[in-house]
């Protein structure tokens, strides 16, 4: 706790310095603007709200639940043309199509995940489920995930996600395919369930848990806060959850998520993310080393108005961080469950 080390994070294969005295230094740094308190519930102007109008000419439906619809500006097309071939082994090119979407989790703007109730959370993991049902059809990767708060590129407030199906396994995804199959075929257990097991005895870097699922600050954790949840089972897919499974991760999701805007009093900002099995052309094949897991990325670390910054030595050395992740989870752990507001 007060001097560095290095800690090995087996899911990347990479380390992260950890700087647990240097959380002390004064700062004399950027400071973030909080995020606004006063997000009308409705705005006609907004393109995510019920009844509005996109920026491609169509209007939303009057919406009362979630609602999905394609990104108007998506990143991946399903008939993007073959690159030219390389004429060079450091010029080379790949094929990458898919389709984007956007998912609304409430018509009301000023409403995020922490203030919604059970139901309408576990409406928004249904809508998960079959999204990655619907897509990983065909897609061998489908990427859930949530930009929450300006300060990690959000450009709407509206509490939305998106959802991005490539053609093709990720960075992220093959690393992570990779170093689980390795875990496996040394171990003879899945790396992610024996990790949960382990870190469900030893409870230091324990968050919150329920009868089915756990958050943890991980051992490894990179971002002050950052955290990981994981189901106490062995599920290889979110679509795979049962509906109890669904009820109780919308219960331990709603009291991590008020943890956080507890922590700094604050509608806590983070990029967060699911990561399962690869699908599509997957289905058919032995994907036993896979366990369903979910990212959190806070990038706060002092306070409502300090972030940490990856920057110089993260940048060109490797990641490093300034309080250990027993420290936070200890802090996080502490924290209210009735959310501040």
């Amino acid at each position: 706790a007060e001097h560095q080390h290095a800690r090995y994070n087996p899911l990347r294969d990479d380390w992260v310095l950890v700087s647990a005295h240097r959380v002390k230094r004064p700062w004399q740094g950027q400071l973030e603007k909080p995020p606004p308190e006063d997000v009308p519930r409705w705005d006609p102007n907004n393109p995510l709200c019920p009844g509005a109008t996109r920026a491609n000419g169509e209007v939303n439906p009057q919406y009362e639940g979630t609602f999905v619809f394609p990104n108007d500006f998506p990143a991946l097309q399903p008939d993007a043309p073959e690159p030219d071939d390389s004429d060079h082994p450091l010029f080379q090119a790949a094929p990458a199509r898919g389709v984007c979407k956007v998912m609304c989790f409430h018509p009301w703007s000023d409403l995020t995940l922490p203030l919604m109730s059970l139901p309408e959370i576990r409406a928004v993991i249904d809508a998960w489920a079959e999204l990655a049902t619907e897509l990983g059809a065909s897609y061998p990767w489908v990427q859930i995930f949530e930009n929450k708060g300006a300060m990690m590129g959000c450009s709407n407030p509206h509490p939305h996600c998106q959802v991005w199906a490539s053609s093709f396994l990720p960075n992220e995804a093959r690393l992570e395919d990779r170093t689980q199959c390795q875990y496996l075929s040394q171990h003879g257990v899945p790396m992610l369930l024996e990790y949960a097991e382990q870190e469900a005895r030893r409870k230091e870097r324990l968050v919150v848990e329920n009868a089915d699922w756990l958050v943890v600050v991980p051992y490894w954790a990179t971002w002050p806060y950052q955290t990981l949840l994981l189901p106490r089972r062995h599920v290889c897919r979110l679509q795979d959850l049962s509906d109890s499974e669904r009820d109780s991760l919308a219960s331990i999701m709603q009291r991590l998520l008020i943890k956080y805007d507890n922590l700094f009093e604050v509608s806590f900002p983070y990029s967060m993310g699911w990561h399962g099995a690869p699908t599509g052309p997957y289905l058919g094949e032995d994907c036993r080393h896979w366990q369903l897991h979910a990212h959190y990325y806070p990038p706060l670390l002092r306070s409502a108005t300090v972030r940490k910054f990856m920057v110089g030595y993260e940048m060109l050395a490797q990641a490093q961080r300034d309080l250990t992740p027993e420290q936070a989870a200890e802090r996080l752990r502490s924290l209210p469950e009735v959310h501040y507001k």
